[in-house]
């Protein structure tokens, strides 16, 4: 059965889509840690990022450097933190957000957001793509 991501990519559940290349796809996570926090996800379904082959996850990197880079363009923060879980979906994932502190990283503090506020900082971001 496909992961809720390949489903996602494949355009069988909505998202906020970010970007997306030929091999990999990047969309606003629905409980995010703070305004921006993104997924970034290759769309070959890998469960364990390092299982991926070598120029596989080197794609992925230098795609979520471009994703973290319009990000801290769009949201006023210190840094994109930059989290690799791995064990909430089998689907290989970076999750990146907008940090000020260490604390900002705490996942038992993410919440919903509107679908307005969702659009909107969706826009903001890939309009620095």
């Amino acid at each position: 059965m496909a992961s809720i991501f390949t489903r996602i990519i494949n355009g069988e559940i909505p998202c906020y889509k970010i970007a997306e290349d030929e091999h990999y796809f990047a969309f606003l996570d629905i409980r995010p840690l703070h305004p921006g926090h993104t997924l970034v996800v290759p769309k070959k379904e890998t469960d364990y990022i390092f299982d991926l082959e070598d120029e596989a996850l080197k794609g992925l990197i230098v795609f979520a450097k471009k994703v973290a880079i319009a990000i801290k363009k769009a949201i006023p923060c210190e840094r994109i933190g930059m989290t690799v879980i791995g064990l909430e979906v089998p689907h290989t994932h970076i999750h990146l957000s907008p940090i000020n502190t260490i604390h900002d990283l705490d996942f038992r503090k993410a919440r919903a957001l509107s679908k307005e506020d969702m659009e909107d900082i969706a826009e903001k971001i890939k309009a620095h793509l």
